[in-house]
């Protein structure tokens, strides 16, 4: 049964891949796994995406006249998001957010649909390289280690996003 939780992503876990090892503990769970969530292009206002510094994953932090590509993902359980708590860590807080969905391609019902979501706010400004963080780059470049098959994240029960 999927879940009643959504939220945005904006970094590695834009790929439904590392959701799946964080949350199921595999990068390609059944289909009926799957099935219970969608992750749909959105942009949130008022944030900008940098580098973590010596990290292959971003940080957000507010930031006037910005915006974040990200995605608007469904379906999320209480499990799950107990999972990312602990998978973000105590560098982000959790924080509600409105963000807009991006029209699907051959589907424009959605175009501009606001919808409030959680996100997870890096709350270390001074670790934040000024440059953006880029998922091409780490879909190319680093994917395949956060999901090589002998990876499983494990939980730091003392290291957990403030909620």
């Amino acid at each position: 049964m999927s879940g009643e939780y959504t939220a945005f992503f904006y970094g590695t876990l834009m790929a439904p891949e590392i959701f799946y090892s964080v949350c199921y503990g595999t990068s390609n769970p059944p289909q009926a796994i799957k099935d219970l969530h969608t992750f749909t292009p959105a942009v949130l206002d008022g944030y900008c995406r940098h580098r973590v510094r010596f990290a292959d994953y971003p940080g957000i932090i507010p930031e006037k006249d910005h915006t974040v590509l990200g995605v608007y993902a469904t379906g999320l359980t209480d499990a799950n998001v107990y999972k990312l708590d602990y998978f973000e860590g105590s560098e982000y807080k959790r924080e509600e957010v409105k963000v807009q969905l991006l029209p699907e391609q051959g589907n424009s019902s959605k175009k501009g649909e606001s919808k409030e979501t959680i996100v997870y706010v890096f709350i270390k400004p001074e670790a934040l390289e000024r440059k953006e963080w880029d998922f091409q780059h780490f879909r190319k470049e680093k994917m395949a280690f956060w999901t090589r098959g002998d990876w499983a994240y494990e939980q730091d029960p003392e290291d957990k996003a403030i909620v």
